[in-house]
């Protein structure tokens, strides 16, 4: 017997049954496909990346290089220390702590680099130590041996070797044990280390700061006395050297026509007489662009008295000071305002101006105003960025209110010093 054949009851001949049964199996499977292409993105596994950020990473890799660098440190340290400090009764002891303390500056450097790199510390790098102007061998052995920056170095290394060993043993347990908070433990680690390079490794803002204005107060020290110079010189070769030259010229030429044709000599040294007039002017003012005789004779309201008389605008002074003070800030004062007036005549278009000197406790204040225009700047170049750097390297201010339209204020500031006997 012969299993009954459905085929037979359905047109064609064909097992829908079965068809049936493939078509569903087929739509079963195209969905599936279609919803993993949804999953994995046509089709594919997803990319494997690191099981960490890569700032995680660059944590735990400073903190597992912490070991090396701080078995190193200790001994660089204790080497310095311990050699250094067991020499220093004889004559090698001293200059083996000093080299010891400069090579805790290189450490000190690297360090910071790695810090950078690692941990994205960004820590200023100390001022060099002026070895190569220290003057002799006992300067810059002493300037070596009082460096802040070489002994904070050193107590930065003295003090690293159990830290480096805590945490080098803490992230290799937990790269295998506790890697689930792994990168949990390295940030608070690696702040740790954060606030040691930051404390120890950074240099001393306040102190650098004023060793950076101090520096740049000396090159404009030198800068303004070699550009005095300059011009001292230019002034001697360009005016009185020139007339002097013309002179001596002309009293030549006048001495050979003396006998000849005495009046044409005559004449020239009429001319020679003007010629000397002229010259003894300009080294008159010349002497008085160097330092005034009034000013050290009379004093600063005399002084700057005579230079207002010489302004093309009327200028009233007062000056208010119970004593002089020092030359050198006297000085600095009389040829701030000279040169403001001279600003005043040249560029102001002012009907009037004033001068008011006067101190205040510990300082000298300057106060120039006019009714001119305005519009004066710290780049204008009227050469008030000269004076707002030479008053800064003498520790003064220079401040400038000048709208457009006027008026012109500018306030100076000196310190005070007393005036030696």
């Amino acid at each position: 017997m012969t299993a009954p054949s459905f085929a037979a009851d359905r047109p064609g001949g064909t097992d829908r049954p079965d068809d049936t049964h493939r078509a569903d199996d087929a739509h079963r499977a195209d969905g599936a496909q279609r919803t993993g292409a949804g999953r994995t993105g046509a089709g594919r596994l997803p990319r494997p990346r690191p099981a960490y950020e890569a700032h995680t990473w660059k944590e735990i890799a400073h903190l597992l290089l912490n070991l090396p660098v701080a078995v190193f440190g200790f001994v660089y340290a204790v080497t310095v220390l311990a050699t250094g400090g067991a020499l220093t009764v004889t004559v090698i002891g001293l200059p083996l702590l000093a080299l010891g303390l400069l090579g805790a500056r290189q450490l000190g450097k690297l360090e910071r680099i790695r810090a950078r790199k690692l941990l994205g510390v960004r820590v200023e790098e100390p001022t060099p130590l002026p070895l190569a102007r220290g003057g002799g061998l006992a300067q810059r052995l002493r300037m070596a041996l009082k460096d802040p920056v070489g002994w904070r170095t050193l107590l930065y290394d003295a003090i690293r070797l159990p830290w480096g060993i805590l945490t080098f043993c803490i992230v290799l347990i937990s790269l295998f044990v506790l890697w689930p908070v792994l990168p949990y433990l390295a940030r608070g680690l690696a702040n740790v280390d954060r606030a040691m390079v930051r404390g120890l490794l950074s240099p001393s803002d306040e102190l650098e700061r004023r060793i950076a204005e101090l520096e740049s107060d000396r090159g404009v020290v030198v800068d303004t006395a070699a550009a005095d110079l300059r011009r001292i010189e230019r002034d001697l070769h360009d005016g009185a050297q020139a007339r002097l030259v013309n002179l001596a010229m002309g009293l030549g030429l006048a001495k050979e026509k003396l006998l000849e044709d005495p009046d044409t000599a005559a004449a020239m040294v009429d001319e020679a007489h003007g010629e000397v007039k002229l010259a003894l002017q300009e080294l008159r003012d010349l002497a008085r662009g160097i330092h005034p005789a009034v000013l050290t004779d009379r004093g600063l309201d005399a002084a700057l008295s005579s230079v207002a008389s010489r302004c093309t605008v009327p200028v009233t002074v007062s000056v208010d000071l119970p004593d002089r003070p020092a030359e050198a800030i006297e000085g600095i004062a009389y040829f701030t305002v000279s040169e403001l007036l001279q600003n005043i005549s040249k560029h102001s278009r002012a009907r009037t101006a004033s001068i008011d000197v006067w101190r205040s406790d510990t300082r000298l204040l300057i106060q120039v105003r006019d009714d001119g225009q305005g519009g004066a700047r710290l780049d204008g170049g009227t050469g008030m960025r000269g004076l707002a750097d030479r008053l800064g390297a003498v520790d003064g201010l220079f401040v400038l209110d000048s709208p457009a339209g006027g008026p012109t204020v500018v306030t100076a500031e000196l310190p005070w010093r007393d005036r030696k006997a």
